[in-house]
């Protein structure tokens, strides 16, 4: 049904970090998993349309494409697994790795097919798994709490909040500074909320008790990070140009900040067989060099509407579900639609500290 190999590390999307987990059973997991479903009211096929998905973007994963001889067109390095992903997904492999290396987008009142690269190609390839596995993610959770809801009135509740750890690896790119960004402002809300408010809430009650400075004042990193020309400022604005580059982006992080932030600082010299990094960042939990290529299309991440409507217009039922409200090609605009990553990603975060602060 998945056409999957039994070899995880045939499917870089999934073998980036540990793929075992000591004492964790992988096959017993499975058959849980698939009873979990079975007691959580799934059908039968939409429990077979989570499996496919799951398993169309392991194999998005490995989809390969080239450059045809000295034009700047990518073209398919072989259709094995867009075949696969086709079949996964019900739509036809050609129409798929045609959209993907040609798309047709809308100038003024027509639409015109638009060549790609082999770079720009893997971008939009990255960005519509992603999208396909996240909309997946939030079907599954909605059923879930369509079948656990009891109809009853709440006016309490008990939020269990699970979040991403703290990221410092060899290698740090946007996916780790939206993530210790995330962090850093969670940190805040904390600090603030169990040594600040705490030790005010023991004075008025009269307590006995020296204020104590835990010292874990974030302000300085997040602004850096948040504020007007700060970093995330400066990679919308270069989002925005379409003559950008890596190399501009670097240039305006070291004019307004390199020397005139500590947070901000030079990188240290990489490691043998270590990429290097355009600038380290001073966060609560340490100091994380970050290397700044491919942001400014990562930030864009845009969705490739000529593959959403060929989604659309499948034979998965749950593809077509997940996809329904993003209006393509030819519906009308949605609101998010064009938004960068990043606005997303703080819109997220707003509306989460904005929770937490009503508990």
């Amino acid at each position: 049904m998945c056409m999957l190999s039994n070899r995880v590390s045939d499917y870089p999307t999934v073998s980036q970090g540990k793929t075992r987990i000591p004492g964790l059973n992988d096959s017993s997991e499975a058959v849980a998993t698939d009873e979990a479903f079975d007691i959580l009211g799934f059908t039968p096929e939409e429990k077979e349309n989570v499996y496919k998905i799951t398993a169309a973007v392991m194999h998005m994963g490995t989809m390969k494409f080239k450059q045809r001889g000295r034009e700047e067109q990518a073209e398919a390095d072989g259709t094995e697994e867009g075949e696969r992903v086709g079949k996964l997904l019900g739509v036809e492999a050609v129409g798929l790795y045609t959209a993907f290396v040609k798309p047709r987008i809308k100038v003024g009142n027509e639409f015109v097919t638009q060549g790609r690269n082999v770079n720009q190609v893997n971008y939009s390839v990255g960005a519509m798994s992603k999208a396909v596995f996240d909309r997946l993610f939030k079907f599954l959770v909605k059923k879930c709490n369509e079948t656990l809801d009891t109809k009853q009135k709440r006016q309490h509740f008990i939020g269990v909040l699970d979040i991403a750890g703290f990221e410092i690896f060899d290698f740090n790119s946007f996916e780790q500074l939206c993530i210790n960004f995330t962090n850093e402002k969670l940190q805040q809300f904390f600090n603030h909320h169990m040594f600040v408010l705490e030790q005010e809430e023991y004075q008025r009650e009269g307590i006995e008790w020296a204020f104590i400075d835990f010292g874990m004042d974030l302000a300085a990193c997040i602004e850096l990070i948040e504020k007007p020309m700060g970093i995330l400022s400066i990679l919308e604005e270069e989002s925005m140009f379409p003559k950008a580059t890596d190399k501009t982006f670097e240039e305006k992080l070291n004019t307004n900040h390199l020397g005139k932030s500590p947070n901000f600082q030079k990188p240290k010299p990489p490691k043998p067989g270590q990429q290097p990094a355009h600038f380290t960042l001073g966060h609560y939990a340490g100091n994380v060099p970050y290397n700044i290529t491919g942001w400014l299309e990562k930030n864009k991440d845009p969705l490739n509407d000529t593959v959403v409507d060929l989604f659309k217009k499948g034979t998965n039922a749950l593809v077509q579900e997940i996809f329904a409200d993003h209006p393509g090609q030819t519906g009308a605009a949605a609101a998010e639609k064009g938004m960068l990553s990043i606005q997303k990603n703080i819109i997220f975060l707003c509306r989460l500290l904005a929770l937490l602060y009503l508990t």
